[in-house]
């Protein structure tokens, strides 16, 4: 299994959140939220719903302005 980890950003000052993902053993997509002292909260997408949901991620990041022009 590969798990890919994301942190926040210092933008947003959650440099300490987590965002793990990765293809667990049941064929879906896991995806789980870890802040400091919190416990993980977790999401599991099946292939169909994953996909959407990279779909609508990615017109998401195409909405955030360059911000090399603000």
């Amino acid at each position: 299994m590969v798990q890919i980890i994301f942190y926040g950003s210092e933008k947003s000052q959650m440099p300490e959140t987590q965002l793990r993902c990765f293809c667990n053993t049941k064929q879906e997509i896991f995806i789980g939220i870890k802040e400091e002292a919190a416990p993980e909260i977790w999401i599991a997408l099946d292939k169909k719903t994953a996909i959407r949901f990279s779909k609508e991620l990615r017109k998401e990041i195409a909405l955030i302005e360059d911000e090399k022009n603000i």
